[in-house]
């Protein structure tokens, strides 16, 4: 077993299991159907076009019939809690879920207070823990049978940070998006074996083991499950350098999760080692860059096999969040309207796929 495999093996099991703090707000309300164009995309991406905006889901008629239940990782801040309050607006019961049981009860009362919401739930998730994350399924089974929607958002950046110099470096946001500031934030970023075990965990890791957690309840959705994995510019492929490893990555169908772990494992070791550049692996955020190009690879694999679902991956934008230490230059409102979208996607909608925001991206 590789060092690696011990370390999240370790995260999934170290916590027993404990009953959780809930903050309920029940209200049974309904949900809109979005406007897409009819696609057939199952796992891949054909081309790239725009997508409806949230505004136009919101303009949809009200079916009776479909009343969802979505949950949302890391729901008390940034894109999450805009996540949780663009849905719940939508007529979607909401659950917002974090680590901390204090910042998720007080992200559920302000927005039920600042938005006048009152189908938002708060339940404790934290999504490296086995426990934890059992607690939660047998809440939802036990409460509502099923769950609709799942929005993977919970992450962490995977470097140590000198937030005052790096302000100080005032980098132009263009810089930060083209990967070529790099070697500005070197003085300021500090890139270790220990902080990018805990992002690869997180990001990747723990969002499988939460998706594979719910996954019984998607399946017993009565509207079709949606599935949607927050990833990052980061994540597309033209900034891999190494090529043989980018065509591979391209092939979605000759991946699995084992082959996924094995080259996770090689990419930390080489870390350890000090061979990231000279073996290929991506210089600007490097355990960050590398969660996010499996997650997309994971969403691509999910989707082959659950075509029932509708499960895609989106880039919310270079948003100002804590995870990019508020150098970003979008507001988390404008973030969230991806995720958004494809979470009242119809059955019709894509799968399979990545979107820069709302439209179609070019990860692979």
């Amino acid at each position: 077993m590789s060092h690696h495999l011990s370390a999240t093996t370790a995260a999934a099991s170290s916590s027993p299991s404990r009953r959780p703090s809930v903050t309920s707000f029940p209200s049974p309300l309904h949900q809109p159907s979005a406007l897409f164009q009819q696609t057939n995309f199952v796992a891949t991406r054909t081309e790239k076009r725009p997508a409806p905006s949230v505004a136009a889901a919101a303009a949809s008629p009200v079916s009776p019939l479909l009343h969802r239940l979505a949950v949302v990782t890391g729901g008390n801040r940034g894109i999450g809690i805009e996540v949780c309050r663009q849905l719940a607006l939508q007529g979607v019961t909401v659950i917002l879920t974090a680590r901390d049981d204090e910042k998720g009860k007080a992200a559920v009362e302000s927005l039920c207070r600042e938005s006048n919401l009152s189908n938002i739930i708060f339940h404790q998730l934290d999504i490296l823990d086995a426990g934890s994350r059992a607690s939660l399924a047998r809440y939802i089974e036990t409460r509502y049978g099923k769950l609709d929607i799942l929005v993977n958002n919970a992450g962490v950046g995977g470097v140590a940070v000198d937030q005052e110099g790096l302000r100080a470096l005032n980098i132009d946001p263009k810089m930060w998006l083209s990967g070529k500031a790099a070697h500005l934030i070197e003085s300021v970023i500090v890139q270790t074996y220990d902080e990018a075990v805990k992002c690869l965990n997180t990001n990747y890791y723990g969002l499988k083991w939460a998706t594979e957690a719910l996954l019984p309840l998607l399946k017993k959705s009565t509207s079709g499950a949606r599935i949607i994995n927050t990833s990052s510019l980061r994540s597309e492929l033209q900034r891999m350098p190494n090529e043989k490893l980018r065509e591979s990555l391209r092939d979605a169908d000759s991946w699995d999760e084992a082959r996924i772990e094995a080259m996770l494992s090689e990419f930390l070791e080489d870390m350890k080692n000090g061979r990231l550049e000279v073996a290929g692996w991506p210089m600007m955020l490097p355990a960050y860059s590398m969660s996010k190009m499996v997650v997309n690879l994971y969403t691509r694999i999910l989707a082959r096999r659950h075509p029932e679902m509708r499960i895609n991956c989106v880039h919310p934008g270079f948003v100002k969040t804590e995870i990019n230490w508020n150098t970003g230059v979008l507001p988390p409102e404008e973030g969230a309207r991806g995720a958004v979208m494809l979470a009242l996607a119809p059955g019709d909608g894509p799968t399979g796929c990545y979107f820069d925001q709302t439209k179609m991206g070019e990860a692979w």
